[in-house]
């Protein structure tokens, strides 16, 4: 089993990275797990202080449960992954299940902050995009995705969002193998990571 690591900013298009990724791996040999999936619980908090959690904080995520559940997937046993709502910050009662795959893929802003997590990586990529960019992707997804104002974004980008990408985001870029600037658009490096992929799939 492979596990890559695929970090960076929000909105610096990890997500069309791992997309295009599993688009050239053969189906059927590719699991995500997404962080996300992995935020912890809050249906203890009142509704109106969910609004306030700090999603971009690594405390925000239970990472042992992530590292236990690969390795099960390693062990080659199933596992259930968690299903997390933005819109109530709780996670639901249903999971997903995943079967143990070649390649297994992890992605999330923080994936490179956990060191446990990293310790089980063989690879470990950085998603590099523009402040501009990522903010204007972050506005345009969370208006549709998540029910924000513009106003309630740009304010959360401001007092959340940048502030924890400088603190805890940008320093991780140091553990990356490879950094991908230009994220999804960045064709010349999908490549390389494919072939990569692809070359340690054949040796295995």
């Amino acid at each position: 089993m492979i596990i890559i690591g695929i970090a960076g900013g929000t909105g610096s298009g990890k997500s069309t990275v791992v997309r295009k990724l599993i688009e050239r791996l053969p189906c059927g040999e590719v699991a995500l797990m997404p962080q996300d999936s992995y935020y912890r619980d809050s249906s203890n908090v009142p509704m109106e202080d969910r609004q306030k959690i700090n999603f971009d904080h690594p405390d925000s995520i239970e990472f042992e449960l992530l590292v236990r559940h690969l390795h099960e997937l390693k062990k080659g046993n199933s596992i259930q992954q968690p299903i997390y709502s933005y819109l109530t910050c709780t996670r639901a009662h249903e999971t997903i299940p995943v079967q143990p795959c070649h390649v297994v893929i992890v992605e999330g802003i923080l994936v490179l902050n956990n060191a446990p997590l990293r310790k089980m990586l063989d690879l470990k990529v950085f998603v590099d995009a523009d402040a501009d960019d990522r903010l204007i992707r972050v506005i345009n997804r969370d208006i549709k995705e998540r029910g924000r104002s513009v106003a309630a974004v740009i304010e959360r980008y401001e007092k959340i969002l940048k502030p924890m990408h400088q603190q805890f985001i940008e320093p991780a870029k140091c553990f990356a193998d490879i950094i991908v600037p230009q994220g999804g658009e960045n064709h010349v490096a999908i490549d390389i990571l494919t072939r990569y992929i692809e070359n340690c799939l054949l040796k295995r």
